[in-house]
């Protein structure tokens, strides 16, 4: 770690918000996990359980950041993949800050459609159900303009094969855009990437 660094770092407190179908030991999330223990044991990661259902999300995460106001101060620091970069981005437009998204979802309302059903997650294992209700919720968290699309950083691979990686391309293009082609929606070498997501997230 860079000792003379350290007075220029500010962010103490991290929000990992991991993609649908997910969880706190999905590879990205426990990747991060590892390289803030051994490179920033200044900063706290939260890495909440999300609800699996996308009515409840929402107020989940407004109860989590008021459990949790040390998240807010210096303005939200956040990281999401997939579908917690949609949610990432809500609550920073919400809230102010910066997020760091990788492979997000831009219109996850139209993806899931297709998901309307009885599911089961396979990392806790819970079963729950996706009705067609559920897009009205998730289209009500999108924000039509990014009030400061600087304080994003993409991550994209083009050869994502759950979410077409143009719709990102495109929400984000005012946004620091970095584009790989091939890899997949699990976002390859991601853990390459920590360094500078971090130092993002460091900056003002």
């Amino acid at each position: 770690m860079d000792i003379n660094n350290q007075e220029s770092r500010s962010v103490s407190h991290v929000l990992y918000l991991h993609g649908f179908l997910s969880s706190p030991k999905s590879v990205k999330a426990q990747q991060t996990l590892a390289w803030c223990t051994e490179h920033r044991p200044d900063i706290t990661l939260h890495i909440p359980q999300l609800s699996n259902y996308p009515s409840e999300v929402g107020e989940q995460l407004k109860a989590y950041l008021k459990n949790h106001p040390q998240l807010l101060e210096g303005g939200l620091r956040a990281i999401g993949s997939s579908m917690g970069g949609y949610l990432s981005s809500w609550l920073v437009e919400q809230f102010g800050g910066k997020a760091v998204l990788v492979n997000p979802a831009v219109r996850p309302y139209e993806l899931l459609i297709d998901f309307v059903g009885e599911h089961v997650n396979p990392y806790t294992r819970e079963p729950f159900s996706i009705v067609k209700e559920d897009m009205a919720v998730l289209k009500a968290l999108e924000h039509e303009q990014l009030a400061h699309p600087e304080n994003y950083l993409v991550l994209l691979q083009t050869g994502d094969e759950t979410l077409d990686y143009r719709q990102a391309r495109a929400r984000y293009a005012r946004s620091s855009l970095v584009i790989e082609h091939g890899g997949d929606h699990s976002f390859v070498d991601y853990d390459k990437h920590l360094p500078a997501i971090f130092e993002f997230l460091d900056g003002h």
